[in-house]
């Protein structure tokens, strides 16, 4: 049985929560309004039965690591280890998104370009939504093909939030 390290921490935009294992690779992050759904991917990833929570602050020195990029050292989640569950094609489309820059965008489509897939663009959209480990997996960086600000599971406003927190949007659009 895998044990992870479970802890929470304050942003501008809402509490989060961080799961680690025990080498120190983030294994998800979720906001703790999504903590329910946030369960239910690590039962479908490791079933329940396979893993057990345990209380642990700033595990391997990740919530300090996501505390500085609150702060504005946006660069620190590039380094940061992960580890993920999911299908082969899941994993790489969150490969690819850790590939987008800080205060850069892409669009469904281009990144099913990215990996190959050029006309799997809701294939795409299906795996950055059920990527677990949020904002280090920047699946918030990718956007609709007219430029609208969809499918962050967070929501639109932590969506606007984190991209405008990267230099991406201007604080005249929110």
């Amino acid at each position: 049985m895998q044990t992870f390290l479970i802890d929470r921490m304050a942003t501008p935009v809402g509490e989060l929560v961080l799961i680690a294992d025990e080498q120190d690779r983030l294994r998800a992050i979720d906001w703790t309004d999504h903590q329910a759904r946030l369960m239910k991917l690590l039962n479908t990833h490791y079933r329940a039965d396979r893993f057990q929570l345990r209380e642990r602050r700033n595990p391997g020195g990740l919530t300090e690591a996501m505390q500085r990029y609150f702060s504005g050292e946006l660069a620190v989640i590039d380094r940061l280890p992960v580890m993920t569950a999911g299908t082969e094609f899941q994993r790489t489309v969150w490969q690819q998104l850790r590939q987008i820059p800080c205060g850069e965008i892409l669009t469904y489509g281009e990144l099913a370009k990215r990996i190959g897939r050029p006309t799997a663009s809701r294939a795409v959209g299906m795996a950055n939504g059920s990527n677990p480990i949020s904002i280090v997996v920047p699946c918030h960086r990718v956007i609709g093909s007219q430029g609208a600000l969809t499918g962050y599971a967070g929501g639109v406003q932590r969506k606007q939030w984190l991209l405008q927190h990267e230099g991406y949007l201007p604080k005249a659009l929110l």
